[in-house]
């Protein structure tokens, strides 16, 4: 071996790491998404501004990437050539013109070409290769499972048991083009990205968290129920025991509706916990996505989560997973309040997420509370429970009276607010107390 040969032996090894460093570059590239260059974006990352324009124009710096890593494996193969067989070479420009003759026939004819046919008669292609592939497959399938396990052992990592040739954020790149291209809405897009992070969300995200949670007590009447129900908008309400984190079950409006037809006096004889169904419970560390396909199996709209302690968290329908998919659920009686509105006999409406100052400056007051910001927090403080229609309560010279639900949750929409002297003025236009619930 001459020391020509050597030099051509240390260039083509070092071709090869320039090869490796390409295409661990391009397999990085394709797995970044639009989405997550945002959230690198966000974190500060170095280089993150970089990489977001590049994968604005993914296709651009792909192609080169390709070229530039087929460009390095060809003149490897080409110099080991030479060793090997001893044939040497006459001149550098033979040489690049060797590279350079392989280089295109690698790129164009062998990677372009075909990939463009492919694309443009997929099925066909897919059709004829079929038989033939499922040959070589059972043959060097074996080859190819060892060599991907060389792979992996030679690489930093756990590495990929069926090797790194597609992934979830593949996908999502691929998404991200479908969108480019106009072959899907952006709402649509975001809707299969939703999917995709539905694996990463856990119940603890979805869920109606505690205090939030409409309950009633096991000893209430079915009529109560029914007017709670009523009230509330919930047909589906947690029974407890004792406490909040005694939940003895669910109670659902169709069973106590369908138990007081057919027996009218058990509307004022029976009680909840004897129509009552069994809880379903699930901790809040358990995926989203597996939580669906639980309750979907089971045919179970509602499951109650608790924390690593047993105690209460809050409680998920099937309809809060949905809603990280599709967005917020709402029907015709879901009307966005504005925050203010003016009525007569100095009584104001306003949204239960005006904050508590911007009250205080309607009537002259000052208001301030360090455990709450909004009307509808400060209305559940002195409650100490969640709102329904009909609640109310006197806070700093007001009268506060909880009026009507909104969006699917049923959360208070509404609240009418007077000064404490004008409470029966408010009494003409709301419902009965929430205590007076009890007495039904």
């Amino acid at each position: 071996m001459t020391s020509e040969d050597v030099w051509f032996l240390v260039g083509a090894a070092g071709l090869v790491v320039l090869a490796g460093l390409l295409a661990s570059a391009e397999a990085a590239l394709s797995s970044i998404s639009k989405v997550r260059a945002d959230e690198l974006v966000d974190e500060g990352r170095s280089g993150a501004a970089r990489l977001r324009g590049i994968v604005d124009d993914a296709p651009y710096y792909l192609n080169t990437t390709l070229l530039l890593r087929l460009a390095a494996e060809t003149a490897a193969v080409v110099l080991v050539a030479i060793v090997v067989t001893g044939l040497g070479v006459a001149t550098w420009l033979e040489l690049l013109a060797a590279i350079g003759i392989m280089l295109v026939v690698s790129y164009v004819v062998i990677g372009v070409a075909p990939r463009t046919l492919g694309r443009q008669h997929s099925e066909t292609v897919a059709l004829r290769s079929a038989g033939l592939l499922k040959v070589l497959a059972a043959v060097l399938g074996p080859i190819t499972r060892l060599l991907i396990l060389v792979g992996n052992a030679i690489t930093p990592g756990k590495g990929f048991a069926e090797g790194p040739f597609a992934s979830e954020a593949e996908l999502r790149e691929l998404v991200d083009l479908a969108e480019q291209s106009s072959v899907i809405e952006s709402g649509e897009s975001k809707m299969i990205h939703q999917i995709f992070e539905l694996g990463d969300t856990l119940a603890r995200e979805v869920m109606v968290p505690r205090t939030d949670m409409v309950f009633i007590e096991r000893h209430k009447t079915l009529r109560q129920m029914l007017s709670l129900a009523l009230r509330s908008g919930f047909s589906r309400i947690p029974v407890i025991g004792e406490n909040l984190d005694d939940i003895v079950g669910v109670v659902y409006l169709k069973d106590v509706t369908k138990r007081v037809f057919d027996k009218h006096e058990a509307e004022t004889s029976e009680r909840v916990e004897s129509v009552m169904r069994d809880a379903n419970f699930v901790p809040d560390s358990k995926p989203a996505d597996v939580l669906l396909r639980d309750m979907q199996a089971q045919r179970n709209h509602v499951v109650i989560v608790v924390d690593e302690y047993g105690g209460t968290s809050g409680l998920v329908t099937i309809e809060d997973i949905i809603e990280e998919i599709v967005g917020e659920i709402t029907d015709e009686y879901d009307v966005a309040p504005d925050d203010v509105q003016q009525m007569q006999g100095g009584v104001v409406r306003v949204s239960s997420r005006l904050g508590i100052d911007d009250l205080g400056e309607l009537f002259g007051l000052e208001l301030d509370d360090e455990d709450v910001e909004s009307v509808g927090g400060l209305m559940a403080k002195k409650l100490g429970r969640v709102p329904i229609p009909g609640a109310e309560v006197t806070v700093e010279g007001l009268h506060l009276v909880a009026e009507a639900p909104t969006g699917r949750r049923n959360k208070l929409g509404t609240i009418l607010v007077s000064r404490a002297h004008r409470a029966e003025m408010a009494d003409e236009v709301t419902a009965a107390r929430p205590d007076e619930v009890a007495k039904t």
